[in-house]
This record gives structure tokens, sequence and C-alpha cells, in this order.
């Protein structure tokens, strides 16, 4: 399932577009701001950006521009209001490769969408780290011979992890990507499931490690014997 982060101050239009594109067969993340879109889109593990360019603080241009100085290459789709020759031309020299003028119409957007994703290429449908691969449509953890089934909560925190590989993710990013940001779940639900994930690599012989640095986060370590504190 491609996974689509939709940018956009105005709650109305950002949830009517996730319910839009989650009926068509998509994944769909939003950030209300653009200081958190940045975030999120920064961990490269989206397939596509949706991106308002009119927001409060952070506004679209300057989330492009810096998503892109992080050599992020996932498609950017820039929406908005104005239509003027020079403000498409700033989105695209930001980072932007479609510019769709608001009001626009569904069928439109549906089109530039999926003209965007088919440049991505096909869906991959394991994640690999070390000698361990997780297999998305199966839910299974895999080393050599041996498996294990994930539970929806640990497959989704898995597949996290592998996307970010080494670079860290905090609970609160966890969190919100598994559980939500209106979930009423708390730090201690991570690292509960956290322990689960490390006792089922454990026991399929896994050479990657779920490590822990205080106040950072977590992030996966494969053949290294550097010792870190569990969380």
């Amino acid at each position: 399932m491609m996974r689509i982060l939709v940018i956009e101050d105005e709650k109305l239009l950002a949830d009517s577009l996730k319910t839009l594109l989650t009926g068509k067969g998509f994944d769909v993340e939003v950030a209300y701001d653009g200081e958190t879109g940045r975030e999120y889109a920064e961990l490269g593990i989206y397939d596509l950006l949706i991106l308002d360019v009119m927001m409060p603080g952070m506004n679209g241009y300057e989330v492009a521009r810096k998503v892109r100085s992080r050599k992020c290459g996932t498609p950017i789709l820039m929406l908005t209001a104005k239509s003027e020759l020079e403000d498409r031309i700033t989105g695209l020299n930001a980072g932007a490769d479609y510019y769709l003028t608001k009001p626009f119409d569904t069928r439109e957007l549906l089109a530039c969408i999926n003209a965007l994703l088919r440049r991505q290429g096909a869906q991959v449908d394991e994640l690999t780290y070390g000698n361990t691969s997780l297999d998305l449509s199966s839910g299974l953890l895999i080393c050599g011979a041996n498996t294990v089934r994930l539970s929806a909560k640990e497959f989704d925190i898995m597949r996290f992890l592998l996307q970010s590989g080494s670079r860290n993710l905090s609970k609160e990013t966890i969190l919100a990507r598994v559980w939500g940001y209106d979930s009423d779940a708390v730090e201690n639900h991570v690292e509960v499931y956290v322990g689960f994930l490390r006792k089922k690599l454990t026991s399929i012989g896994s050479d990657i490690r779920i490590e822990a640095i205080r106040r950072m986060g977590y992030h996966l370590e494969a053949d290294s014997h550097d010792e870190k504190t569990p969380q």
C-alpha cells in the first residue's frame, strides 16, 4: 500500500483529502502544520507528499526546501490558491514535482497522484536489514529458515524501524505513527512492544537489535557490540 503524507493546515480540507485517498486504497497520514510535516517528511518513509503552500509558521515553500536539503527525493505535489506564474515557478524551484491550483477537481488530483507514484516504481514487498526481513504482506519476520509472526502493533513498529534504519525514532514519533495523534497511548506502550520485538528477533536468530539512546529514541543496529541501555 502506497503511503501519502498530507501537510495542510486547513483541517477540513486535510481530513477530506485523507478520506478521499484512504477510500482509493492509500495509507494516508496528516500533519496540520509545516514544522510537523517537515519532521515527518524527513523520515523518508512516504511515497508522496501533498503539501499546502499557505501555512502559518513554516510555509510550503520552506518545507519543500528543507526536505530537499536532506536529500529526500519523495515526490511533492504542491497545493495552493496562488495561480500566478511566479508562484508556480517558486514552488517548482523549491522542490515540488507538480503544482495544483485550488480549487481543483478530484479527478485531476488523483491523476496527478497516480502519475507521480508511477515514477516511484513498484512497491516493495519486504524490508530487509542485516540478515532479517519483514514480509509486508504476511507480517512475518524472517531470518534464514526461521520465521515469527508479528501482531499488528509489532508489525507497524518494526516496519517503521526498518524504514528508518540507523536513524533515531523518538517514542513520541512512534506513538504518533503507530497509535495515532489522538490516541490515549503513552510512551510505556512503545517500551512494551519494543520488548516484545526484541524477544522475537532473538528467537529467530536475527543479527539486528533495537537499540535505545536516552532522550533520543530507538534505532536499528546489525553486528554491533556497542552496549546501550534498553528502554
